[in-house]
Parts: structure tokens; C-alpha cells; sequence
């Protein structure tokens, strides 16, 4: 596994710098490099993402669906000479349904990142850096088509990090690489019954011979750790934008060298003011997250039968997206 994760590091490098020396082409125009600006800068976006696909008559045979994903997205970026602090939040919510089967849901997240750096010499590309991040999910989710037990929900799990490191990058908002030798990791269950099976790396709870609780489940987990960070944001050529991020994490004193792979790789091409193509990868990986599990009838317990695998979501979809920025400047000048 370490292997594998050295080899999608060495990837997103090497990407990186191939997409960066690209030349011009007939149909893509190479964007010009901007100074970034000091101060505030804010943005924020909603979007609607719909796909459907009927069928009649068609021998080829298939089955009529429509997915739809509701997103939201905010960013707010503050620069001085010797500082800087990054904010991103992100939610997003996806529904599918096909015929004669029940509305499932295809994507949940909510997310925060907040980043704050301080450059000690000017003529340094380092900075000291500390990092808060939190995501979780809005909804119940369920290991389909069983609707009866969710398998995940709002704070169960819920994943904090935040730690005080080191980050490097001339242009910090588009490309940098962050370290943190002392990363606290905080996971949320707020939910009993899963809390009590030991769901997501909780302690599980203690039954007598007869099936009662005898010590609760715990709904908290944290563990202290190395963070390793990877964050790269270009818009390649005009109206085609590129953002990746990696985040390598193992703990101390559970399973050291047993890393943590958080990677989304995600590629937005902007069609006209509001048409806009996304295709996207999100990669991960996580000790704690077993594939396969059994529930123990009497004492509750999550028995492991099979343990955790890489895990892969991949998106391709055309929507509409609105710049609130945009509508908000347009009101106020007229």
C-alpha cells in the first residue's frame, strides 16, 4: 500500500508540471499568468447538475433514469505580504432514479477548509501554516436496497483535522505542499446504534451474556498524526480549470505506517456564462472504513468479514451554475 500511494503522489507531479508546459493550441488558449491580488477576495456559486436517459423501444435494451446534484460553493481568500488565510466551504447532494426502483442517493458531501500561513522572510517560499478541515454528509446513507438500517449519517461519520506544520509554494493559492508533524485527528459518531457496533474506528460498546450495555459505545475517536498535503489549482487555458488535492495522513500510536488517502482530482470546463462540464475522481482510502461487516444478534457488535478496500467515486455531468457574485454587483450597480 505504501508503494501505491508513492505512485499516485509521483502522478499528480508529473501531471502537474505536462499540463503547465502544454503549448498553445488551435482550439485552447493558454491563460497569462496574473499577479495575485492583496486583500479579500470572495466567491461564491450554486449549481444544478441533471442527466436523464430514456429508452423506447430499444432493442439494445437499458433503463430510464434522471440524476440530479444540487451544489453549492464558497471561497474566501485573504493575502498580505508576510500572510495569507484561505477559506473554502462546499456542500454538495445528489438523488437518482430509475424505473421501478426507489430514489437512491448518488452523491453527499459537506465540507470546510480553512488555511492560515505566515512568511517569516520574504525571500522564502515557506511558510508557517496551520490547517482546519471538516466534512461529513447531510443525509442517512444505506447499503441499497436495504432502507431499513443506514450505514452512515450526518456526523456519523464526521472527520476533523487540524494541525500546525509547514507549507511551501511561490504561488500559494494555485500550487503548495503542506507537512505537519503534529496533526490531530477527531472522528465523530454521533449516532448510538452505530457507535455502539463500532462503526468507523469507535470503540465499541460492552454487552453482558444476556445482550444489555454495559458500557456505551464511544461516539469520538482521535488519534495524532502526520499530515502530508497536496494542493494544486490552474486554470490551464481559458475557461478550462484543473484542482487537485491529496492528503496523506497515519497516526502515532494506531497502526503506524498505515496511511490515510484522501485524493480528488476534478476538472471543470466552463461552456458559456452559465453551462458548465465537470468530470471528476475521488479516491480513498481509510483503515478504519471495513467493506464488509456483520452485525453480532446479541451483543450488536460489527463483526469485520472483509477489511477495508480503495475507494473510487467518479463524476462526468454538464449543469447549470449561477455566480452569486456576479448577480449581488449586478444589482447593486443598477
Amino acid at each position: 500500500m505504501k508503494n501505491y500511494l508513492w505512485l499516485i503522489f509521483s502522478v499528480i507531479l508529473f501531471s502537474s508540471t505536462d499540463i503547465a508546459a502544454q503549448p498553445d493550441s488551435l482550439y485552447f488558449l493558454k491563460k497569462k499568468e496574473l499577479p495575485i491580488e492583496l486583500g479579500w477576495r470572495t466567491k461564491k456559486e450554486v449549481g444544478l447538475t441533471l442527466n436523464q436517459v430514456s429508452f423506447t423501444n430499444w432493442n439494445a435494451g437499458g433503463t430510464n433514469s434522471i440524476t440530479g446534484i444540487v451544489s453549492g460553493k464558497a471561497t474566501a481568500k485573504y493575502k498580505k505580504e508576510k500572510y495569507f488565510w484561505n477559506s473554502n466551504f462546499n456542500v454538495r447532494y445528489g438523488l437518482n432514479k430509475q424505473a421501478d426502483r426507489d430514489i437512491r442517493k448518488t452523491d453527499d458531501v459537506i465540507e470546510v477548509i480553512s488555511n492560515v500561513g505566515l512568511e517569516k522572510n520574504p525571500t522564502s517560499n515557506w511558510f508557517y501554516s496551520a490547517k482546519f478541515s471538516f466534512n461529513s454528509q447531510l443525509a442517512n446513507g444505506y447499503n441499497y436496497p436495504n432502507r431499513d438500517e443506514p450505514i452512515s449519517q450526518f456526523l456519523a461519520p464526521g472527520y476533523m483535522f487540524f494541525g500546525l506544520g509547514m507549507e511551501y509554494g511561490r504561488h500559494i493559492e494555485r500550487l503548495s505542499f503542506y507537512a505537519s508533524p503534529f496533526t490531530l485527528k477527531t472522528t465523530f459518531v454521533l449516532d448510538d446504534d452505530l457507535a455502539n457496533r463500532g462503526a468507523f474506528g469507535v470503540d465499541p460498546a460492552i454487552y453482558d451474556l444476556e445482550g444489555n450495555i454495559l458500557r456505551e459505545g464511544s461516539k469520538v475517536r482521535q488519534e495524532l498524526g502526520i499530515l502530508l498535503t497536496n494542493q494544486y489549482e490552474e486554470e490551464m487555458f481559458e475557461n478550462i480549470k484543473v484542482t487537485s488535492l491529496l492528503r496523506l495522513y497515519t497516526d502515532y500510536i494506531n497502526s503506524f505506517g498505515n496511511i490515510d488517502v484522501e485524493w480528488e482530482l476534478n476538472l471543470d470546463m466552463k461552456v458559456n456564462k452559465y453551462v458548465k462540464a465537470t468530470l471528476g475522481s475521488h479516491l480513498r482510502y481509510d483503515d478504519d472504513i471495513k467493506s464488509e461487516v456483520e452485525v453480532n444478534d446479541m451483543t450488536n457488535e460489527e463483526i469485520v468479514i472483509e477489511g477495508p478496500k480503495l475507494q473510487w467515486k467518479q463524476i462526468l455531468g454538464v449543469g447549470v451554475v449561477v455566480d452569486l457574485d456576479n448577480i449581488i454587483k449586478s444589482n447593486e450597480s443598477s
